[in-house]
């Protein structure tokens, strides 16, 4: 992970330093001399070979990294990934390219290239808490498939990324999202650990508030102190009145069995919802797990789809095959190989969904 150096330029004392410092002087005296003998033309010339240097090529990448940004989120992955494989091959330290090809990698579930793409990222600019952050989702994915020994190995890695990403930016919501589900899930001989996330709580309350609440009910439901879980869950529903606090109370609800409640929660996160993001996809997979309110269920998930908020908290290939299995599930098995082919139409490569579509 560490940047290795490369090979240093060896010099045996600093009297030849020196020396070599002198000649350069000396030639470039020189090569002045000569300049300001040919006169005005050859001044404008000099002054012409010195001016800045043309910005359209980087100016170029900007806009492509850009629109392979807008194609990634749209969820023509493919696309999107044909263009930064470009960009870094054109200039290895692309940092920004790199961490968009490790998003569009984790979305088309090929782990080990999206580690791979989010260590060159994170190599490039390790200041990065977005890189980090990525970096140890990738890492955490690729463990969730390893064997034993390395998913030990990995898991410490995860945390280590996503603490490099909450101390590069204390504010980076999703990353302290990400670090408090580790502490709470993880055991502590890989560095989890209830305390931990009672400080990361505590840390994140003036910036945080939602998530700081969200934190606090993991951290009591995990020790089943289930009045304080709910008590903090609905705390984290009334800083903000957010689609996603909805969903995690909705969530909780589910978890203990509590479905009317649940599904009252959900409806509220969908209603609160006018952008039709993430949260109305969360919505719809716990009300799915329910079996309850299919056809709105259904109907979040199309206007997801529809709609231009998506992020790669849900990537259209994901959706296109959930909204699939949604409908085979309902006896429309046209309708379901339709949304399989359509996922496929945007990540070729995208396992799921060929296993969908060869399964009906």
């Amino acid at each position: 992970m560490k940047d290795v150096p490369g090979p240093q330029m060896k010099r045996s004392s600093h009297a030849k330093a020196a020396a070599g410092i002198m000649v350069a002087m000396l030639l470039a005296a020189q090569s002045l001399t000569a300049a300001f003998a040919a006169g005005a033309a050859g001044t404008g010339a000099a002054m012409a070979g010195n001016a800045a240097p043309d910005r359209s090529s980087e100016d170029r990448t900007a806009l492509d990294r850009r629109a392979a940004e807008r194609s990634l989120l749209q969820g023509r992955i493919d696309d999107s990934v044909t263009v930064l494989k470009r960009l870094v091959a054109a200039n290895p330290n692309d940092g920004q390219a790199y961490l968009l090809l490790c998003r569009g990698f984790y979305a088309e579930e090929h782990f080990d290239e999206a580690v791979a793409a989010c260590e060159k990222s994170v190599r490039a600019n390790a200041r990065s808490s977005d890189a980090q952050d990525w970096l140890g989702r990738a890492y955490g994915t690729k463990a969730d498939h390893a064997g034993p020994l390395e998913g030990f190995i990995l898991a410490r890695d995860v945390r280590a990324a996503f603490e490099a990403a909450v101390a590069s930016d204390p504010g980076n919501g999703a990353a302290v999202g990400d670090l408090s589900e580790y502490y709470v899930a993880a055991p502590s001989v890989v560095g989890g650990g209830l305390e931990k996330a009672d400080e990361l709580a505590d840390r994140s309350f003036d910036r945080l508030p939602q998530q700081a609440h969200r934190i606090r009910a993991m951290v009591a439901e995990k020790r089943k102190d289930y009045g304080t879980a709910e008590r903090e869950f609905q705390a984290a529903v009334d800083v903000a009145r957010r689609p996603d606090a909805w969903v995690d109370l909705g969530n909780y609800y589910e978890r203990r069995e509590q479905w009317d409640r649940a599904v009252d929660a959900l409806k509220h996160a969908l209603a609160a919802d006018r952008a039709k993001d993430a949260s109305i996809v969360d919505a719809a997979s716990i009300l799915n797990e329910m079996h309850r309110e299919p056809r709105l269920a259904k109907l979040a998930l199309q206007q997801y789809l529809a709609g231009n908020a998506k992020t790669d908290a849900f990537p259209a290939v994901k959706v296109h095959v959930m909204l699939g299995k949604m409908l085979a599930d309902t006896g429309d098995t046209p309708g379901a190989r339709i949304e399989f082919g359509r996922a496929l139409e945007l990540a070729s490569n995208y396992a799921p969904a060929k296993r969908a579509l060869k399964e009906k």
